[in-house]
């Protein structure tokens, strides 16, 4: 692949999506990612969602452009070549991702007597090594206790594993940070990345571990109100959902002029004493009154008209879609936005596929790749990255020790 990363190397051991969505951003700026799995697949390769015939969309989705290696992990044999692929020469290569368990054959100090400068980034579940998911993380900072309905006395879960996503991209940030250290001093790094320190990062970033200690104060749930600002879904004459934001001045003032309350919002700032056009809070404070008056005005306007009077005026909004919706009736999941490209998937058929987010406009976007058949690359990474002779390698598939390709 082309892209500002082409020439680096990363290995990576992995399963589920933090330490894979990781490696497919590495991959899709260039780099070579070989991911290695124990024969027949890991404990994702199977994972839904299915096709009918029962490939999954989901390993295909995490491992977009990288490279594939079967190898029998509980074999002596298998574990050094994979020992011998993680620390193999190369300025660009000695970069290892992964969330097993960094013991044993596995761990940093028995794999750095083999390459002094090797970058290891492990992806651990606590800080002190103990298990945890995206899903029992964010059980404990807090957001399922004020999503939802106001007055619902539950909690509510996530759907999106917004804590493993978050922590596959700092995984990419910490090896590309270590990679320019090692360029400056020539030192390797071991870097253990804790996804509940992801969380806690995150929550803390916006705010809210500095409420609870400063203010003593725990966040109520307020439903699909934005917090601090105007914000919330809106029904149209068709019964179409719409959200509307406005968060800046502008953003109030076309909000204000697309549903005809300039007037009106004036007025209630007088008898208020706020300041709605300039001040986002006192939004927030008076959104039982503001509400009201945008709602009326959709009421009255089917989505389409909806659709042009705000785009036309810069309101800040969007619709609300289904899964389905969002392929069917978005422009943006098309070959209209070149983030996405129409690829074939062994296995699975085409489907668009995006690239990285990223678009350096010296270099232009990166192409999506397809996913690897489980062991696709095998013969090729053991002759070309080990260097082993055909007879060798041959010797290795007769053995089991390794396998070749398999559909996704």
């Amino acid at each position: 692949m082309s892209g500002p990363l082409n020439g680096m190397r990363v290995i990576e051991g992995s399963a589920f999506v933090a330490a894979p969505s990781g490696g497919m951003t590495l991959a899709q700026l260039g780099a070579e990612v070989i991911r290695f799995d124990p024969i027949g697949g890991g404990l994702d390769y199977k994972r839904w969602p299915l096709t009918d015939d029962g490939h999954s969309l989901y390993w295909a989705g995490l491992n977009k452009g990288k490279k594939s290696i079967q190898v029998d992990f509980r074999s002596e044999e298998g574990q050094e070549l994979l020992k011998a692929l993680i620390t193999a020469s190369g300025e660009d290569a000695g970069y290892f991702l992964t969330n097993f368990p960094a013991e044993g054959w596995l761990s940093f100090d028995e794999l750095k007597k083999r390459r002094k400068d090797l970058i290891m980034l492990n992806i651990v579940g606590n800080h002190d090594g103990s298990t945890a998911l995206d899903y029992t993380v964010n059980s404990a900072m807090g957001y399922p206790s004020v999503t939802g309905p106001e007055g619902y006395d539950g909690v509510i879960n996530h759907v999106l594993p917004a804590w493993d996503i978050v922590c596959g991209q700092t995984a990419a940030m910490g090896l590309l940070a270590a990679g320019r250290h090692r360029d400056r001093t020539c030192e390797g790094q071991l870097i253990k990345l804790a996804l509940s320190d992801v969380a806690l990062s995150a929550v803390a970033a916006l705010g809210h571990i500095a409420e609870a200690q400063i203010l003593n104060s725990e966040r109520e749930r307020i439903g699909n109100e934005l917090y601090g600002a105007l914000g919330r879904d809106y029904t149209t004459s068709d019964g179409k959902r719409v959200i509307a934001v406005a968060i800046t001045k502008k953003q109030w003032q076309a909000l204000c002029s697309a549903c005809e309350m300039t007037e009106v919002m004036e007025q209630l700032e007088d008898q208020e004493g706020l300041d709605l056009s300039g001040n986002e809070g006192d939004r927030f404070k008076a959104r039982a009154k503001i509400h009201p008056h945008i709602q009326a005005w959709c009421q009255r306007n089917s989505f389409d008209e909806v659709q042009r009077i705000w785009n036309d005026l810069g309101v800040c909004w969007g619709p609300y879609q289904t899964f389905k919706e969002l392929v069917e009736n978005d422009q943006r999941v098309s070959e209209a936005n070149p983030m996405f490209t129409a690829i074939n998937q062994v296995g699975i058929g085409e489907y668009l596929t995006p690239g990285s987010p990223l678009d350096f406009k010296g270099m232009g976007r990166s192409t999506p790749l397809p996913a690897p058949g489980l062991g696709e690359h095998t013969t090729e990474i053991l002759a070309d990255i080990l260097q082993l002779s055909d007879t060798e390698i041959g010797r290795l598939y007769d053995n089991r020790i390794i396998k070749g390709a398999a559909v996704v």
